[in-house]
């Protein structure tokens, strides 16, 4: 994002809607280009009185920036807005997730913190060597160029966005090894994540990853997203 500094009348009105405080106020506002994430709630926010906002046109590796921070823009590889799936949201049709495994999800930069791709990089690289099945609908999974490794494109990694996810899908008897590797390298992140575990309820109305997370030194909160299990055509049981 840029301001025209010929309109700008140093109002210093946009600072505090920018969640990476890119925005600095000198003679007029100035954006850190470095430390925009491209998601666009300045302009969207409506606070400048003389529209001095200018949204330039975004060329790769820097357009990953607005994919994966603007909720209105359609990612390419994934053809929904944002950087999320379906997740478990939608496992009565997809099947995605089976009994005896465990979805496990990091989100780098959430809350409001914001991630450079190496960081997400590195996650990904303490999870592979487990044999896990990265989400092939994320759009994170798509900057993979070995999965096997969880290696990303060198050309992206000091892109920052306001947030992206690590997806992958494992076995139950894998989960308190993964946890705690990835317990592990968050001492070398230089941003803040949150951690998303779920899986089949159990036939006894028990959460099996529930108990994992606690074996890895974890305390879960059992709450967010839950799958009533009313879509249709239902996903065939393997």
């Amino acid at each position: 994002m840029r301001i025209n500094p010929d309109l700008c009348i140093g109002c210093g009105s946009c600072v505090p809607y920018c969640p990476m405080r890119a925005i600095s106020l000198k003679d007029h506002a100035v954006v850190n280009e470095d430390e925009c994430v491209e998601c666009g709630i300045c302009v969207r926010a409506g606070v400048c009185p003389v529209d001095a906002f200018e949204p330039p046109k975004l060329e790769y590796p820097r357009i990953l920036r607005q994919v994966f921070s603007d909720p209105l823009v359609t990612h390419p590889g994934t053809n929904v807005p944002g950087r999320g799936t379906e997740e478990m949201k939608t496992n009565d049709v997809t099947g995605r997730f089976r009994r005896g495994h465990a979805g496990i999800a990091v989100e780098l930069g959430r809350p409001g913190t914001g991630t450079r791709l190496y960081n997400v990089e590195k996650v990904a690289q303490a999870v592979a060597p487990f044999g896990v099945k990265f989400e092939p609908k994320n759009p994170t999974t798509q900057l993979m160029v070995d999965q096997s490794t969880g290696k990303l494109k060198d050309d992206c990694l000091n892109e920052k966005v306001l947030s992206a996810i690590v997806e992958f899908d494992c076995r139950e008897d894998q989960v308190v090894p993964i946890l705690t590797a990835i317990k592990k390298v968050a001492a070398e992140l230089d941003t803040v994540f949150s951690l998303d575990i779920c899986s089949r309820v159990a036939e006894d109305g028990t959460i099996p990853t529930a108990e994992l997370a606690r074996r890895a030194g974890f305390t879960p909160s059992i709450n967010g997203k839950t799958n009533a299990g009313l879509g249709r055509p239902l996903a065939k049981e393997d």
